[in-house]
């Protein structure tokens, strides 16, 4: 992660094959990377249970990126293994980084049944059995017959901790696997339903010590082959903090970097869970904030009735800002989706103002943010246009907000800061104003040094110039319910 970086979440739920991610990627680099982007984060590259269309969260085979004919199709959703390492050469020729998503708590999508022990437990109370101890015909075998190489690793029911479904019942219910590793779950981080290790399909047991050798060894081979700059791991609070630690040390350790790791930890109201987590694997990676992306919606539906002062309160980045990864929606939080939270269309260049301009957090913008999106889900068509300004201000990022910041959080419908700027980046510093109410006008600072400069509004031609005093402040406004940013000219 570099000084003012700003990552570029490349994909969002809904992309289609017909797009060809990767090949996109590969050609929009360049301009990318003028734009003020540093790094991406690229979808799931292994092959899901959903073949052509997973958008690889269902993951089936960890070590095939679109190489092999595995659930009917060679290529994934985003395409072939070649295009694939092409898009990742791209990026960095074009001086971006790339963050690989990970997935290593649950596979789905197996090659066959086996009969399997378990006991039903209550799914709003996963540490509480609700039957004795019967057999199932379970999908717990991983054989990989269309994939050959790379692994002799076989999956059985040895390897997981629950599944949630039973074949020969045909019966969707969440089942606890009675192995040799203890009956029950995993000790996770997250507490909530009792005991939150089960998410989705087969979950992985790292009591195994064959199966995290495995995974650890699969995690080098992933970098050796694709040489990506980070990870984002996805589902941490349902995966032992101790084998995340382990196993990013190890992957580190191929690497011979400390590659850049930020996990999904979702959590909007819940950040002391945020916080333990982090202690849990000793500050190893970072999050996304998601208490922060909850006050930008509540802010977004509120309107004039929220106090933007409060802002950040509750929010990682107010907490732990070196680990946290700001954002303003995501694909889970896109509409139609689980934990569907978007913003009104009106505060988005808030936000994004929010978590591109200040100091403290790692901003992460959202594909459909800044190329659009249109989808339909269940016959619910969905239109989500570019947030006017956004390259302008990933881009004044890039070139201006730098130095010391100055907080004018002094009135509850309009706040703003100020970038003092670094003499080691020309030009630099800017006067960032926003109201979600009247027009907003505020006096604010930018240093002495600045005494007699001209400064103009990147947002609007309209809106004339300020000129700062002897002792380098001025008077800057914002229209109703919208925001300016204010740069040397």
């Amino acid at each position: 992660m570099e000084k003012n970086g700003t990552l570029l979440q490349y994909f969002h739920w809904y992309i289609t094959p017909e797009n060809d991610l990767w090949k996109q990627l590969a050609n929009e680099s360049e301009r990318l990377s003028d734009m003020g982007i540093t790094a991406v984060w690229m979808p799931p590259a292994f092959k899901g249970s959903k073949g052509l269309q997973s958008e690889g969260y269902d993951v089936y085979d960890l070590y095939d990126l679109g190489a092999f004919k595995q659930k009917n199709t060679v290529r994934t959703k985003y395409g072939s293994k070649e295009d694939y390492l092409s898009a990742i050469e791209a990026a960095h020729n074009a001086g971006i980084q790339v963050y690989a998503d990970v997935i290593i708590n649950h596979l789905c999508g197996a090659d066959g049944t086996e009969r399997v022990p378990v006991r039903k437990v209550n799914p709003d109370q996963r540490d509480e059995f609700i039957s004795d101890t019967f057999e199932i015909d379970a999908y717990t075998k991983f054989e990989y017959n269309g994939r050959k190489g790379l692994s002799d690793f076989k999956w059985d029911y040895h390897c997981f901790t629950g599944v949630d479904f039973a074949e020969d019942l045909q019966e969707t219910g969440i089942f606890s696997i009675q192995n040799e590793y203890g009956e029950g779950w995993q000790d996770v981080a997250e507490h909530e339903v009792g005991n939150y290790d089960f998410l989705l399909g087969a979950d992985i047991d790292y009591r195994n010590s064959a199966v995290r050798e495995e995974i650890k060894r699969w995690g080098a081979w992933y970098w050796q082959t694709a040489q990506f700059d980070g990870i984002r791991m996805d589902a941490v609070k349902h995966v032992p903090p101790a084998f995340i630690a382990e196993w990013l040390q190890h992957v580190r350790d191929t690497a011979g970097k400390k590659l850049f790791a930020v996990g999904e930890y979702w959590s909007p109201e819940k950040l002391n869970d945020m916080l333990r987590f982090i202690d849990l694997v000793n500050g190893q990676l970072s999050l996304f904030d998601a208490p922060l992306q909850h006050n930008l919606f509540n802010a977004s539906q509120q309107g004039d009735q929220y106090d933007l002062r409060c802002i950040f309160d509750n929010t990682l980045v107010a907490t732990q800002p070196a680990l946290a990864v700001t954002l303003i929606g995501n694909h889970d939080t896109q509409p139609l989706q689980l934990l569907q939270a978007p913003l009104q269309d009106w505060f988005k260049p808030h936000a994004y103002a929010l978590i591109l301009l200040r100091e403290q957090g790692y901003p992460c913008v959202f594909y459909p943010d800044l190329y659009g999106a249109a989808y339909t889900d269940q016959d619910n068509n969905i239109t989500i246009s570019p947030v006017p300004g956004l390259e302008q201000l990933i881009n004044t990022r890039k070139s201006a907000a730098y130095g010391l910041q100055r907080d004018y959080f002094d009135n509850p419908n309009c706040i703003g800061w100020t970038r003092e700027g670094s003499g080691e980046v020309d030009g630099s510093g800017c006067a960032v104003l926003l109201s979600n109410a009247g027009d907003g006008q505020k006096r604010m600072e930018l240093g002495k040094q600045h005494a007699g400069r001209r400064l103009r509004n990147v947002l609007s031609d309209g809106q004339g110039e300020v000129e700062t005093d002897a002792d380098g402040w001025g008077e800057f406004n914002c229209p109703a319910g919208g925001i300016s940013v204010w740069v040397f000219v």
